[in-house]
């Protein structure tokens, strides 16, 4: 199955009501997540997720489509050519 490499930013708007749904969704897609660093902006109620992933255009589109469904949630990628 050929796959790609890229990288995904997330802004969490607000966290405190979204975190739990965000990393639930993070779970059940762990399989193509190679790296994950997050960071809380606690004085704007914010958090910056940026995750590393390497799967099938499929796979990282069901992710981001799904964290992008939740409200206050938006999701950018930058993915590499195809690889085998």
């Amino acid at each position: 199955m050929e796959t790609r490499i890229g990288v995904l930013g997330i802004v969490v708007e607000n966290r405190r009501e979204m975190a739990s749904r965000v990393n639930e969704i993070l779970c059940v897609h762990a399989d193509i997540i190679v790296g994950r660093m997050g960071i809380p902006y606690r004085e704007k109620g914010f958090s910056v997720i940026a995750l590393i992933v390497d799967g099938s255009t499929d796979a990282i589109g069901a992710l981001t489509g799904k964290l992008g469904a939740l409200p206050g949630v938006k999701v950018k990628s930058a993915l590499t050519g195809r690889r085998t």
